[in-house]
């Protein structure tokens, strides 16, 4: 059977593929951007991807025409405060028409629960997308869940960064919400077997997990798991703005994300019983469980997908292919070339740069500039990276993006999605006469981005020369 998977670069979409292919399906994998294919080796050998944007509108020369089923899961929440719900109408809209086109058997949405007499925009948008993939000749399937909790997902990534910092929070009214947390094992078992199954056609089931939690109990429960003693104080005070703020300062979210997990945060989101987890034969896994899964896969530096890589977590919210090429006219750039001793050990070194790592040399400097960025209403320097030994072309790491990670040619390539008067590239060659060549690429904007350069130039030369030598150093 053959199936065709969207969003297979975002969160839910990485692990799924995987499933997918352990049953023995063969998967169509469409991407927006053929450059951030950010899969292990081993699954892209495995999977057929397509370049296929969504909103725009449907061309039958694009599809095969023999898929059996389709998973809906493009999400735009992310991208914008005000059109994400006209952005994702449209992409469901075209979506549906292509799959009208081919006669595609099975249509399985990943949706919210949508219970509440009063919905937030986020949440009236998946009610719309239902209704809108219901519209089609095909057999569909929704699936509505709640808060996704697995190391990676947005909710506990948020969680984890509230509890760990704040022994004590002075938090808005929605901390007293109820919702209904779902491990995000449970939602693959529930996706992986929901395609095909005719119990489910033209079905909608609320799956949830078995505890039903405000986000206080959420968070006093996070840190029983870590035996930490943490304080909430919930007060009716705080705004939806200053909501938002509170959460952009303190976690690793963009703000317009922040916003929109605000405005949902006031809406209760819990499920209505069904029996769908009996039929599947699926034991739903307890919060605080979900919690020590997700510590497991931290600890043992297997995270499979993260929030964070998502191309719309950033500023680089365009086809990468257009950044690759680093401008060579109208542009400064520092060059660093140091002689090493051992390629392989520096190519370890390159490719671990980062998130817990940290730059080698001057990394506070590194620290400061991301919590500059923060106040500036950027998103600063708390993204990290998902593995701290694997990259991937499109993976988010701290205030850079990776466009190209190639191991063959020994090559990396970043761009800097913090707030600037312009762009900046960071670039790391190694070459076969054993030197490493590192270079900053900046291309300005204006006289202000003129100006930027002139002014922090001797600490570029001092962060960039020390990087490259620290970096040649340690793998003697």
């Amino acid at each position: 059977m053959k199936i065709l998977l969207t969003g297979a670069s975002g969160y839910i979409g990485k692990r799924l593929v995987r499933r997918l292919i352990d049953k023995n399906y063969e998967v169509i994998c469409c991407v927006r951007d053929l450059d951030r294919i950010s899969l292990p080796e081993s699954i892209v050998k495995k999977v057929t991807f397509l370049e296929i944007d969504f909103l725009n509108p449907p061309d039958l020369n694009t599809l095969p025409k023999d898929i059996d089923g389709a998973f809906y899961l493009i999400h735009s929440m992310s991208q914008s405060i005000k059109n994400f719900t006209d952005l994702e109408a449209k992409a469901a809209m075209n979506f549906r028409d292509y799959m009208n086109l081919i006669h595609v058997k099975h249509v399985v949405y990943l949706s919210g629960i949508v219970n509440s007499e009063e919905l937030s925009k986020h949440l009236e948008s998946r009610k719309n997308v239902e209704e809108i993939l219901a519209e089609g000749s095909y057999n569909y399937t929704v699936l509505r869940a709640g808060i996704i909790v697995g190391s990676g997902s947005a909710s506990f990534e948020i969680i984890r960064d509230l509890v760990e910092k704040l022994p004590v929070m002075i938090a808005p009214q929605w901390a007293l919400t109820r919702s209904q947390p779902i491990s995000v094992h449970n939602v693959m078992e529930y996706l992986s077997t929901a395609i095909f199954d005719q119990r489910c056609f033209n079905q909608r089931y609320d799956i949830g997990g078995p505890d039903i939690l405000t986000y206080k109990d959420m968070l006093l429960q996070y840190a029983e798991v870590r035996g930490m003693k943490r304080y909430i104080i919930p007060i009716p005070i705080m705004t939806q703005r200053l909501s938002a703020y509170w959460l952009y300062f303190v976690t690793a979210v963009s703000y317009k994300l922040a916003s929109n997990l605000v405005d949902s945060m006031k809406v209760e989101v819990v499920g209505i019983e069904n029996d769908l987890a009996k039929q599947f034969g699926i034991e739903l896994i307890p919060y605080k469980k979900a919690i020590e899964m997700a510590f497991t896969r931290l600890e043992q530096n297997e995270v499979v997908s993260t929030w964070k890589d998502s191309l719309i977590s950033g500023r680089l919210n365009r086809d990468m292919h257009e950044f690759i090429r680093v401008p060579e006219f109208g542009v400064y750039t520092n060059t660093q070339e140091v002689e090493i001793a051992d390629i392989d050990q520096v190519m370890e070194r390159v490719w671990s740069i980062g998130g817990e790592t940290g730059w080698y040399y001057a990394t506070w400097i590194w620290q400061f500039r991301g919590f500059l960025d923060k106040l500036s209403g950027g998103i600063g320097i708390r993204r990290g990276r998902t593995n701290q030994h694997e990259i991937h072309p499109g993976d988010a790491l701290d205030f850079w993006r990776v466009l190209l990670a190639d191991k063959e040619k020994r090559r990396l390539l970043l761009y800097a999605e913090m707030r600037l008067p312009g762009e900046a590239w960071l670039e790391f060659t190694i070459r076969d006469d054993y030197t490493l060549r590192q270079v900053a690429t900046y291309r300005p904007k204006g006289v202000l981005g003129r100006w930027y350069w002139y002014i922090l130039m001797p600490f570029h030369i001092f962060i960039f020369r020390g990087m490259a030598k620290r970096i040649a150093r340690i793998s003697n």
